[in-house]
């Protein structure tokens, strides 16, 4: 009689409903807070918070930072900081608008409304910032400068040279073209915005199922269809949702009257058109997918997040960490010209005291978001929802009638306490 000895069965390991779904906890903390500030902010402001007015309005202010968030991840992840991306965004400003009302009229005898104007000042901005984000990183990562100097005499640098470029005086009207993408005045209209939104939700439906094909065709365990059945259903909810809020928005009629009046026909009685989703929104959802196509799917991505998690080993492997890091700051720089391209069509107007404290905004958002302050770790859409929740902490106390001083006090703890959160939850996550 032969001995034979059974090997014992592993446990099943029970996994809660989270977990099936691997949903991001950090993701669904921030959105929790985020609802509960709406909610909040919503009960003391009689609803007028949570208003399809306020909420345009909201979107449209949360772009400029949410753009140049992103980039900020990037650097963070690397272990540097910069101080400098609001002076970067206005000396970009500057630039923009004078080649807009001075340069191309005197030079080439472009006037506003040609169809160049708007896109020759851009494209000049964004030269601008790259060159200035390359130039500061090529210091850091070439010359051995901090980060921190070097940005930080960048911060008094940047701003003033664009004082000085417009000799501090306010710069405008700007070209209709490029006013449009500010999102005040340049938005889809409903139906192209549903198009957009349905488009979104083919897109994310794309990405989940092609996401479970490769984790089974690798041999990875897939999550159950009823979870991805779910989260499909969240993320549809959340797409069509927003564009339904922007569409809600409806354009003033007397102005829907003039824009008939202009095109000589009578505006049908009753009629209600909604302003749908704006120009800048788009651009940055446009920023968005790009930058996180870049942080995963490119070994530019790779390098960036390797490097940050251990930069002796990413030297050793071969990465050159010091043009890696000329290349994060003039993603920044361009990222910044791009803000500022949103922020002064917003605006209408270049001012002097454009993008001031985005630099606390703009770090904060990202540090919200999730993003390490000790390198290696962070998201680009965890990025835009801290901006996000940063601009509707903001809004919501001017709304309330909070003085500017308290404020900045409160804007100042969150930021600490989400520091603190971060800290506290990477603690835990190393000691299982």
């Amino acid at each position: 009689m032969s001995d034979t000895t059974s090997q014992p069965s592993l446990p099943k390991v029970e996994r809660n409903i989270f977990q099936q779904l691997e949903l991001d906890v950090r993701l669904l903390g921030m959105i929790g807070a985020f609802v509960l500030l709406c909610i909040g902010f919503s009960i003391f402001t009689d609803g007028r918070f949570l208003s399809p007015r306020n909420l345009f309005n909201l979107t449209i202010q949360t772009v400029s930072v949410a753009i140049m968030a992103t980039g900020m991840v990037f650097v963070i992840v690397m272990r540097h900081i910069d101080l400098s991306v609001g002076g970067v965004l206005a000396v970009c400003s500057a630039v923009m608008a004078l080649v807009q009302t001075r340069f191309l009229p005197e030079t080439l005898g472009l006037g506003f409304d040609h169809p160049l104007t708007w896109i020759i000042a851009i494209l000049v901005g964004l030269a601008v910032g790259t060159l200035v984000g390359g130039f500061q990183g090529w210091l850091v990562g070439y010359q051995g400068i901090p980060a921190f100097i070097v940005t930080l005499g960048g911060f008094l640098i940047w701003r003033n040279y664009g004082w000085m470029f417009t000799s501090g005086q306010t710069i405008g009207p700007l070209d209709a073209n490029f006013l449009k993408l500010g999102g005040v005045s340049g938005t889809m209209g409903e139906a192209l915005s549903w198009t957009i939104g349905i488009i979104a939700v083919a897109a994310a439906a794309w990405v989940i199922f092609n996401a479970r094909r490769g984790r089974i065709r690798h041999g990875f365990p897939a999550k159950p269809i009823w979870a991805e059945a779910t989260v499909m259903g969240l993320v549809t909810a959340a797409i069509l949702g927003f564009v339904w809020i922007l569409n809600s928005y409806n354009i003033p009629t007397r102005k829907l009257q003039r824009l008939y009046e202009a095109r000589g026909e009578t505006m049908p009685e009753g009629l209600e058109v909604g302003y749908g989703l704006p120009i800048s929104v788009l651009i940055l959802i446009v920023t968005a997918i790009v930058m996180t196509l870049v942080a995963r799917r490119t070994r530019l991505g790779r390098y960036i997040f390797a490097t940050g998690g251990n930069p002796d080993a990413a030297e050793l492997s071969g990465i050159n960490t010091r043009l890696l890091t000329v290349k994060v700051f003039a993603i920044m720089g361009f990222l910044c010209a791009l803000s500022a391209v949103v922020a002064s069509a917003r605006l209408q107007n270049h001012t002097n005291d454009i993008g001031t404290l985005d630099e606390l905004r703009v770090i904060a958002a990202a540090v919200i978001g999730g993003t390490a302050l000790a390198g290696g770790a962070g998201t680009i859409y965890g990025a835009i929802l801290g901006a996000l929740v940063m601009q509707s902490l903001q809004s919501g106390m001017a709304m309330v009638g909070v003085d500017a001083p308290i404020q900045n006090i409160v804007v100042g703890t969150v930021l600490v306490l989400a520091v603190w959160l971060d800290i506290q939850y990477r603690k835990r996550l190393g000691a299982k």
